[in-house]
């Protein structure tokens, strides 16, 4: 009789456990772009100590066992048509569209990976203080859209390690798309931005009225 008791406690105990599991430790957040401005931490930011080696990447990706970096991976998910894969993950054919300057591209050697928030912003924002696997994890992060992007070489190489203070898309029309995007990425890595840099948010942010930011803290 006690033993059935007990059993029957056990099991209502168990029961129970997912009432009362506790939520997920990073879930995404949506927020209008303004307000997720102003969530950034203002300090000053230095680059004493920069090493672009200090990022490795680009490393195995998310599957290893698929023959493909980093790179290759980027380009084959964001490809509107995709291209062949060949052997050593060798890509031909395919096409791309790249939104900084609305520009088809037909070829995988003309695009260039965007960290969204350069190696050498991050640096000056908090990742000089990062373990190197944090920052191998930053420079090849495909968990959220935004921290890697497909685009031209030239507007790649156009906006270098710029922050939105000195360098903005080409094409207005995607100005609230690529801020909101930015501050995306800073709050997923919980990286600061100096005074210039949110001034030049909230300017772009103000006309920018039913644009939203979406992120989720990396682990």
């Amino acid at each position: 009789m006690l033993t059935a008791v007990l059993r029957g406690l056990a099991a209502a105990a168990l029961a129970a456990l997912p009432l009362t599991a506790p939520a997920p430790a990073h879930a995404a957040e949506t927020l209008p772009l303004a307000e997720a401005v102003t969530r950034l931490p203002v300090g000053t930011e230095s680059r004493e100590g920069y090493d672009r080696d200090a990022f490795r990447h680009w490393n195995a990706g998310d599957d290893p066992d698929d023959g493909c970096n980093t790179r290759a991976e980027v380009l084959l998910s964001e490809a509107v048509e995709p291209p062949t894969v060949g052997p050593r993950c060798r890509l031909s054919g395919g096409r791309w569209f790249s939104y900084y300057d609305q520009v088809w591209v037909t070829s995988a050697s003309g695009l260039d990976i965007d960290h969204m928030v350069p190696l050498a912003e991050s640096w000056d924002s908090g990742a000089s203080a990062w373990t190197a696997q944090r920052r191998e994890a930053y420079a090849n992060d495909q968990g959220a859209d935004a921290s890697l992007v497909a685009v031209t070489a030239r507007s790649n190489r156009s906006k270098a390690d710029q922050d939105p203070a000195g360098w903005l898309p080409p094409a207005a029309g995607v100005h609230c798309r690529y801020v909101a995007e930015w501050v995306a990425t800073k709050l997923r890595w919980s990286l600061a931005a100096d005074e210039a840099e949110v001034a030049a948010l909230r300017e772009v942010a103000g006309a920018c009225p039913e644009q939203t930011v979406t992120y989720e803290p990396a682990a």
